[in-house]
């Protein structure tokens, strides 16, 4: 099975997450909550004091590391993120650069952690034998992304608008269990739902976390009033409501040492 995403745009997206950064914490509640289920899964273990937060955004979960005692290093792909990370003084070292290509040393951190990141990779292996390489014997690794059928009803509602596509590809659960396969790990499926009272709003949700269709191949253009009053016509809707599922996949693998 392939299990890579073809055609990550990382340039795109570092400018996407880029120009989100001041505004970020304020709409990214499921990054919030699903970061807060992976801090509840690294607290039953005791592995040490040195964390890499690959892909820590804002650094809104270095900072959290940081209240834990931790010594952290913020990576970001996105030097407007990493530069807002820095301005907050939440972690201990700055780092811009690619999850698929790490910059550290082997075995260099206790803990690596990585919330809703690794989507935007090309090659999930690749970035968790990354992850395994930076992380010493015995250390622990955390992380979420999204998976295939996330964001299933703007996809649906978009497909009766036009033929093209609009919403990113994630990989399956099953890939994303099949690339945590080489490693004693656990592996959790969770959806989250989310509801807003107008199509405008949740569209802006996404803009707002920079999670705009960032794949090559998106149509071109801007959403335009009309644009948007027929894809509210078609939107499935809940008690009035625009829901937005999401589905989560949580790996933790074990570094044996």
């Amino acid at each position: 099975m392939d299990l890579a995403i073809k055609c990550v745009d990382k340039q795109a997206i570092a400018g996407a997450f880029g120009r989100a950064a001041s505004c970020y914490d304020t709409v990214a509640k499921l990054q919030q909550q699903t970061g807060e289920y992976l801090m509840e899964l690294a607290r039953a273990e005791d592995t040490g004091v040195r964390v890499l937060d690959a892909g820590c955004g804002t650094g809104f979960f270095s900072h959290r590391w940081k209240q834990w005692g931790k010594q952290v290093i913020a990576l970001d792909l996105a030097a407007g993120m990493l530069n807002h990370a820095q301005s907050q003084q939440v972690a201990d070292y700055y780092l811009q650069g690619d999850i698929e290509h790490l910059g550290l040393a082997d075995n260099s951190v206790d803990i690596c952690f990585s919330n809703l990141a690794v989507q935007w990779c090309n090659d999930l292996p690749c970035a968790l034998q990354e992850f395994h390489r930076v992380t010493r014997p015995g250390g622990l690794i955390l992380f979420s992304t999204l998976a295939q059928g996330s964001l299933c009803e703007l996809e649906t509602a978009w497909e009766r608008v036009d033929s093209y596509r609009h919403i990113n590809q994630f990989l399956s659960l099953q890939a994303i269990a099949d690339a945590c396969q080489p490693y004693r790990h656990q592996f959790i499926h969770k959806q989250y739902s989310q509801h807003y009272p107008q199509l405008l709003l949740l569209l802006n949700s996404l803009k707002g976390i920079g999670a705009t269709h960032l794949h090559r191949g998106r149509k071109p253009g801007l959403m335009t009033r009309k644009r948007l009053n027929v894809l509210s016509e078609v939107y499935p809707r809940n008690n009035g409501n625009y829901p937005l599922s999401y589905q989560i996949a949580f790996g933790v693998i074990y570094c044996d040492k």
